[in-house]
């Protein structure tokens, strides 16, 4: 059980980290009739909640894979999930979400911003502010669904693939009640990954033609608030 709960620790931290870079500010915008930030902290706020949302993408993925070698090859699950291969999974999503996020961060704030300056949004999120550029942002744009697209697409693979093995194992248990244990180990897993990539899908991942920022607003709200509160309590169901 340590490297779930290794990967649990990981993500709890993750939720609060990216929700705090967030939420104080909103709150303080909802409370208060001065609704401004400053170019560096909102800087900041993109590069940390791009950086900890990457990350969690990739410990999500890892997890699958850890209950993947759980079910699938128990015999060998001290190799596969080794004490070295947890640090390096964990190394690995810090690591990519700082260089994603630092990359988009420079390139939105190497654009020129000659007319409005309110941000459409309760947070400093990559579209409102490309939205908010007086010059050509189709690279921008092409970099988010490269980069984003990358990475959500991967890791959902990895997730999918997992549990397409794990789904086969336990059909091939013949007692009901075993089928039903070992399932269960995943549903809380199962669940936050359907929360958590559907809205990031949703909000990232679609056609310029369908962008709205209205909508993205109230999904938005879930992934950055809502979701971070839920894990905690899906992740105790199976207790």
């Amino acid at each position: 059980h340590s490297p779930m709960y290794f990967f649990l620790s990981n993500l709890s931290f993750l939720d609060i980290s990216y929700s705090t870079a967030i939420t104080p500010k909103m709150l303080v915008n909802f409370l208060t009739s001065r609704r401004t930030i400053s170019p560096s902290g909102c800087a900041l706020q993109m590069f940390f909640f791009t950086c900890f949302a990457d990350a969690e993408c990739l410990i999500l993925a890892a997890m699958a894979y850890d209950r993947y070698a759980t079910i699938c090859k128990p015999l060998s699950y001290s190799t596969l999930m080794s004490r070295r291969v947890c640090i390096c999974f964990i190394v690995l999503a810090y690591l990519s979400g700082s260089v994603t996020s630092m990359v988009h961060v420079c390139l939105t704030f190497m654009l020129p911003f000659c007319g409005s300056n309110v941000v459409n949004h309760f947070f400093c999120d990559i579209p409102p502010l490309l939205a908010l550029s007086c010059a050509d942002t189709h690279i921008n744009e092409l970099l988010l669904f490269v980069l984003c697209g990358f990475i959500q697409t991967s890791t959902f693979v990895v997730i999918f693939v997992s549990y397409v093995c794990i789904l086969v194992t336990v059909l091939s248990i013949r007692s009901s009640g075993g089928r039903s244990r070992t399932f269960s180990t995943c549903a809380s897993h199962l669940m936050a990954v359907t929360l958590f990539y559907g809205s990031l899908l949703f909000t990232y991942l679609r056609p310029a033609t369908s962008y709205s920022l209205n909508s993205d607003k109230i999904v938005a709200v879930f992934y950055t608030v809502v979701f971070p509160m839920l894990n905690p309590v899906i992740y105790t169901f199976r207790n």
